[in-house]
């Protein structure tokens, strides 16, 4: 089973771009779970449809520890598996725990044993690598593949460096590997090229351009991904380039970040930053 994590600066894109990944990789046949790190937990809803689900959390809540499997992990688009950790009470406690929580009791429920038949466990997890919890993906060997999801814009960049600077520091004792670039456009001038650039420089890939396209928010209006909405448009297609990118991929790397003056050299050449 792989184990994947999506990484990337929040609002851009990573829940959408995961829930439409696995939807193509449902298609070609294989068998996935979503983990959705998000306090929000929203990180499955197009792959259930728009169904509200609840929360490893908030089922801890309600029924105690006697739960089940079932309880926190609900069947979604093309056979894949839904799980949302969700998070503490507003304003109370840390949102990380209840990333450790759920990863924690999804292998004590056996999720990931091989009767499962799993080919995949997706980890969408929210922004930055900010602490212990939103870390323990990379940090405890629960996902041995990172990708991360930016855009041609400075502060997306910014954070996609220092996402590989926490993979950098993990990597060093545990399995963790960078897979690549994902770049979810903005429509940012040269934007294709500035991503591949700076993914020479991190040591890695571009593993995939996913072009801006108005057909990502009509599927989301309707509640579902771009290949169950309207599986014969461009979108879908690339949706289902990016899955086999991802499912082809062999090239994994120990990232090398850049340092900020080597970062902003790069933005000034392709006129993010105006020269002092």
């Amino acid at each position: 089973m792989r184990k994947v994590a999506i990484y990337g600066k929040g609002g851009i894109g990573k829940s959408t771009t995961t829930q439409n990944t696995v939807a193509g990789l449902a298609e070609m046949g294989r068998k996935v779970m979503v983990v959705g790190c998000d306090p929000k937990a929203d990180s499955t809803r197009l792959l259930l449809g728009g169904l509200a689900q609840k929360s490893v959390l908030d089922t801890l809540r309600e029924e105690g520890e006697d739960v089940e499997l079932d309880d926190i992990r609900k069947q979604s688009f093309g056979g894949s598996w839904s799980v949302e950790s969700g998070g503490p009470e507003p304003g109370v406690g840390c949102a990380g725990r209840g990333i450790i929580t759920s990863i924690n009791m999804l292998e004590a429920l056996g999720a990931y044993e091989e009767s499962e038949g799993l080919d995949y466990a997706f980890y969408d997890v929210l922004g930055d690598v900010v602490c212990g919890g939103f870390a323990m993906p990379i940090r405890d060997g629960k996902a041995e593949e990172i990708y991360i999801v930016c855009s041609g814009e400075m502060m997306a960049m910014y954070a996609a460096n220092n996402i590989c600077k926490g993979i950098m520091k993990y990597a060093q004792s545990g399995g963790v590997r960078l897979g690549g670039l994902i770049c979810n456009s903005r429509n940012v001038d040269n934007e294709k090229e500035m991503i591949e650039e700076l993914a020479r420089r991190l040591g890695t890939q571009m593993i995939y351009f996913v072009p801006r396209d108005n057909d990502v928010q009509r599927a989301e209006i309707n509640r579902k991904t771009v290949i169950e909405w309207n599986g014969e448009c461009n979108q879908a297609d690339e949706y289902r380039g990016l899955a086999k990118a991802i499912d082809e991929n062999e090239s994994f790397v120990i990232p090398t970040p850049l340092e900020i003056e080597e970062l902003e050299s790069l933005l000034l050449e392709f006129g993010l930053l105006e020269d002092a």
